[in-house]
């Protein structure tokens, strides 16, 4: 259904070490990076069939993050699901809402975390037991 996922930064640099760092343990690689016609930086993590862009906003305007939206990147274990939460607050993202661990409920069992990005963009790190 998707083609991408873009959030927007006001410190590029800062979010491709962010994001290198904790998109990197999922085993995610190194971005393609891109300038816009505008002049504008955008990185581009493909992985498995999927992108993730983080981009400077082309209008020129600060980025802000969306209320009510979060991205979420599927994990292989609750274990992985530790590791991208310990790792995304350490290189410098939020923990928010209860800390890493099974939730059940209408959708079944759950393992997930949620942090912040150093722009505030909600993250989270689920693994759905089969």
């Amino acid at each position: 259904m998707f083609n991408h996922i873009m959030v927007g930064t006001n410190d590029i640099a800062r979010s491709a070490k962010f994001y290198g760092t904790v998109l990197g343990m999922l085993g995610v690689g190194a971005p393609v990076t891109n300038r816009s016609p505008s002049g504008h930086m955008r990185l581009f993590y493909r992985h498995a069939g999927n992108t993730f862009s983080v981009s400077e906003p082309i209008d020129g305007g600060p980025a802000t993050c969306a209320n009510g939206a979060t991205i979420g990147f599927k994990c292989t274990s609750p274990e992985q699901v530790q590791e991208f939460h310990d790792t995304a607050v350490a290189a410098g993202g939020t923990s928010v809402e209860e800390p890493p661990g099974l939730r059940s409920g209408e959708m079944g069992q759950l393992y997930l975390a949620y942090v912040r990005d150093p722009d505030g963009n909600k993250l989270c790190a689920i693994y759905r037991p089969k």
